[in-house]
């Protein structure tokens, strides 16, 4: 399986039974991973990036503290969360000079303090 920071596909967090929720990128923190909300960015760090405190498990899915990140499923598997990603997917068909490059997005993983190497 992949490795998490190279997970490009729109992925879901889940916090609870009760709570879950289609996010942009993931990435493996010191302390934990930190992840980034869809439209992340548009807004700055502080409202767009969140970090999850644990010790990362798995190849994907994965398990960091209390949460699971998965890769996002179909309509058929996801269909209350496809409503989230779709809004999302069709922004970036209809604007894709407008979001960074994968390396400018791992750049911004870095200054966050996320563990990545410049070779991935």
């Amino acid at each position: 399986m992949a490795k998490l920071e190279t997970v490009t596909a729109p992925l879901v967090i889940r916090f609870s039974a009760e709570s879950e929720k289609v996010i942009a990128r993931a990435f493996p923190h010191p302390q934990g991973v930190v992840y980034l909300d869809l439209f992340w960015h548009l807004s700055g760090p502080a409202e767009a990036a969140h970090l999850i405190r644990g010790k990362l498990h798995g190849e994907g899915p994965w398990r960091v503290g209390d949460a699971t990140i998965r890769v996002l499923g179909c309509a058929n598997t996801d269909p209350g969360l496809q409503e989230a990603y779709i809004p999302w997917r069709d922004y970036l068909n209809q604007h894709p000079d407008e979001y960074p490059p994968e390396e400018q997005i791992r750049d911004i993983a870095r200054r966050l303090g996320c563990s990545i190497s410049e070779s991935e």
